[in-house]
């Protein structure tokens, strides 16, 4: 399976598992990536990405988290899904679509401690080309960083996120991003 299949319309499109991981201090953990053909085109995203065939939501969510931090969690410790999203974005030359579904963690210190800011090892090529940092931000601080002009997708994570950071109230949000 192509990790971006074309879909009837002729768009690269694929489903997508996401984390949003809190830690003890309710903070946030975020990603920092750029596009290749428009590197200064940056913006901050919670660990994730494409499913492999015969993967579920969660399972997808679960092996990229450890992939992209170095953190294994098994998918049942996830809550949700969380929020469904589709999106239209141009990324690495074309515009593609995704849908992902995103899933809350709340992390320990001991965990919070196996995070790896580059865990190369586990990183694809394209992504250590692409991925530039990693770190936990506070909500007020990740809303101010907004406000300078940073960009955070999902578009309103800051809202969702306050309302999930003492755990997840049952209810999935839908989103569209275009």
């Amino acid at each position: 399976m192509s990790e971006w299949p074309l879909d009837a319309d002729g768009f690269p499109h694929r489903s997508a598992g996401r984390c949003v991981v809190f830690n003890t201090r309710g903070q946030i953990l975020m990603i920092l990536g750029h596009d290749i053909d428009r590197p200064d085109y940056r913006w901050w995203f919670t660990p994730g990405g494409g499913l492999m065939e015969g993967e579920s939501p969660a399972e997808g969510a679960a092996r990229e988290l450890t992939e992209e931090t170095g953190l294994s969690v098994e998918p049942g410790r996830l809550e949700g899904p969380v929020l469904d999203r589709r999106s239209t974005f141009r990324f690495y030359y074309v515009t593609r679509k995704q849908d992902e579904l995103f899933f809350l963690l709340h992390v320990n210190e001991a965990e919070e401690a196996r995070i790896d800011s580059r865990a190369g090892a586990r990183l694809t090529e394209q992504e250590l080309e692409l991925l530039d940092d990693m770190r936990w931000w506070d909500l007020d601080e990740l809303a101010a960083a907004e406000e300078f002009g940073e960009l955070v997708f999902p578009v309103g994570l800051v809202q969702m996120a306050r309302r999930w950071r003492s755990g997840w109230d049952g209810e999935l949000i839908h989103a569209v991003e275009e």
